[in-house]
């Protein structure tokens, strides 16, 4: 399968820089280029503003393709999509607070996910920075946020913090940074287990100031059926899902071709081993029941008919099913490649690793858990 946005010829090419970016914890900046130069980074922007008109349905079956050439890359653009996938949605509901958003994006500018924060299992309903209003509508944030994909490059990053200044309680403010603005600080700190390329850094917030057009939306923490959050949970989850979904496909199509490769000590294929045989094919089985949730989910946020008592927990069962699954898989694929998958200069080696930072993002394991028992049994006393 090809598309226009992601012709083979460009996938290949991503792929053959993949290792190397991993390999000297290098950022993809070649990839970067090239995804921009596309159109892939605008490919949500509706077409009248100058995009390609994607779904999100659409976009899932992309990222899966782009991941399954080069994880890093594949996850660290998802943290850009996913806010024009929130900005499109929240458009499409009539509300053009976003606007902002799509028309930098088809403008050529690089947004960046600047939520997670050390230590706050709150994620997306309550924050430990702090956002300081200016008295004419914009905000100023102090606070320090991880895992921020995209570092080097990115020209806007969409954050929030805290608003303890109002009578009328404490409130999330959600607002998108200019980067050459001030009060921003960027470390150098990535050196990770897989995902390197990702560049994954720390950003320190210090007084950085997003004027009032900047601002989109002030919400009382906790959980909330605003559109704006819901399609930050929707958009993340759905389309984190469909990158460990693509890594799992690579690897498995690679285990295929190392099992036919293979060779016992009479000539025999590895490929005819009934073991391996069984392996690969359990590993596809669970892989194949992925991907129709996650066209259901996204064509659910497309179509505006998500919602409900389980919306969220269907989300985050998702999020924990695909990416436990990828990584099942890739271990089912190591397993049957037998030792040469275990150097670092194989395929094999570096999509375990990066499958492995499945687990560390949102919603974890327990969470899901939680979630699902309050919506089955109530919540405890």
């Amino acid at each position: 399968m090809t598309s226009e946005l992601l012709p083979d010829d460009l996938l290949e090419r991503i792929r053959g820089r993949a290792a190397g970016y991993d390999r000297e914890n290098a950022f993809f900046t070649e990839d970067l280029a090239e995804l921009a130069a596309a159109g892939y980074l605008t490919a949500m922007v509706p077409t009248e503003l100058g995009g390609a008109g994607l779904s999100l349905e659409q976009l899932t079956r992309e990222q899966m393709r782009l991941a399954g050439a080069a994880p890093a890359t594949a996850l660290a653009v998802n943290m850009h999509h996913v806010w024009v996938s929130v900005a499109r949605s929240v458009r499409a509901r009539g509300d053009h607070s976003c606007d902002v958003v799509l028309e930098e994006a088809a403008a050529g500018e690089v947004f960046a996910f600047g939520v997670s924060e050390p230590g706050n299992d709150l994620v997306l309903f309550g924050s430990q920075s702090l956002a300081e209003p200016d008295g004419a509508g914009g905000y100023s944030f102090t606070g320090t946020k991880i895992f921020t994909s995209l570092s080097p490059a990115w020209t806007r990053l969409g954050t929030f913090g805290a608003d303890t200044s109002g009578s009328d309680g404490t409130h999330n403010v959600w607002g998108f940074l200019t980067r050459d603005a001030g009060g921003v600080e960027v470390r150098e700190d990535w050196d990770a287990l897989g995902m390197r390329a990702s560049q994954s850094c720390t950003t320190v917030l210090t007084g950085a100031h997003a004027p009032a057009e900047r601002i989109v939306r002030r919400v009382p923490p906790g959980p909330t059926t605003d559109p704006f959050v819901l399609g930050i949970f929707a958009s993340f989850e759905i389309l984190l899902s469909s990158v460990y979904t693509g890594i799992a496909r690579r690897a498995l199509d690679v285990a295929v071709e190392r099992v036919h490769a293979r060779r016992t000590h009479d000539g025999t294929p590895y490929a005819h081993d009934p073991d391996i045989r069984r392996r690969l094919a359990g590993a596809a089985i669970a892989l194949d029941g992925i991907h129709p949730q996650i066209a259901a989910l996204a064509r659910d946020v497309d179509e505006q008919t998500g919602g409900g008592a389980l919306w969220l927990p269907r989300l985050s069962a998702l999020k924990a099913r695909a990416t436990e699954t990828a990584k099942d898989v890739v271990e089912d694929a190591v397993r049957v490649s037998g030792g040469a998958s275990y150097f670092n200069r194989s395929e094999l080696s570096r999509l375990y690793r990066d499958v492995l930072a499945g687990i560390f993002h949102p919603s974890d394991d327990e969470s899901v858990h939680r979630a699902w028992a309050t919506a089955l049994l109530g919540p405890l006393p």
